[in-house]
């Protein structure tokens, strides 16, 4: 069985050797591969898996992707704990050492100038969501046919009853994500001013993430790992103080919003 070479990330010389016990993508041990002082953290995976036709279709299968994924920032993870990794494309994937290396020569300069930028910095994710009332959670199981709630509306003798307190409903509905979108961009202003840089991400989509309630920020801020902590305080300070709306933090990771990396050569099995 051929083994290809999958990359995780690039980074400086190690100061301390990857835990013996680490592994990665397919459960292969992570390994480096220095090349004109870069190092490419990879693992060895099957051609069977990992060839470019397998490989596509795997990512088709929402199993097989959330295991590979978990694993890839498994790797991230222990070097994001090392040192500054910057973390490549989930899949990619290289023929054998040779061809990491010429990717490494290739893009040089391009990692050196990112890593020089991100250099002791650490990303943290922070997301918003106004959160649903239960009238909010009983108005939508009476639109899809559920069982209304405790709080189905009571007294309504008429249509046009029944049409007010639903305009009713809808306007504290609208007024509530309102203000939690105001919320949301003063809380960005607050922790963009606390951080480096700044990334805003398109809202997650509720039925894919799992999560409740309807999300208005989804940011990552860019920060020094000596500030990480004054960070993540006043995080915890603005949420105490926040009714309505729930505040999730995330972090510390490698910098995935602002390494800057193009998509280059990778995935060049």
């Amino acid at each position: 069985m051929t083994a290809l070479r999958y990359v995780y990330a690039v980074c400086r010389p190690l100061g301390a050797p990857l835990q013996a016990q680490l592994t990665g993508v397919a459960g292969a041990p992570a390994r480096q591969l220095e090349h004109h002082g870069l190092i490419a953290v990879l693992s060895l995976v099957p051609e069977e898996d990992f060839a470019e036709a397998p490989l596509k279709a795997h990512l088709e299968d929402l199993d097989w992707l959330t295991d590979t994924a978990r694993a890839h920032q498994n790797v991230i993870d222990a070097l994001t704990g090392l040192t500054t990794p910057l973390p490549l494309r989930l899949g990619t994937v290289f023929r054998d050492d040779s061809g990491v290396r010429v990717m490494l020569e290739a893009r040089e300069r391009e990692f050196r100038h990112a890593m020089e930028r991100l250099e002791g910095r650490v990303e943290w994710g922070v997301k918003v969501y106004a959160e649903e009332s239960e009238a909010d959670e009983d108005e939508k199981g009476r639109e899809y046919g559920a069982k209304a709630g405790p709080a189905a509306p009571t007294g309504a003798v008429s249509g046009r009853d029944y049409l007010r307190q639903r305009r009713s409903r809808t306007r504290a509905h609208e007024e509530t994500w309102q203000q939690a979108e105001g919320f949301a961009r003063r809380l960005h202003d607050m922790l963009s001013a606390q951080a480096e840089d700044s990334r805003l991400h398109a809202p997650q989509s509720a039925t894919l993430s799992g999560a409740s309630g309807r999300n208005v920020l989804n940011a990552a801020y860019l920060v020094p790992r000596s500030r990480s902590e004054e960070f993540v305080e006043l995080v915890d300070r603005v949420e105490d103080d926040s009714p309505g709306v729930r505040v999730e933090l995330t972090g510390p990771w490698a910098a995935y919003s602002f390494t800057g990396l193009t998509e280059g050569t990778e995935g060049a099995a």
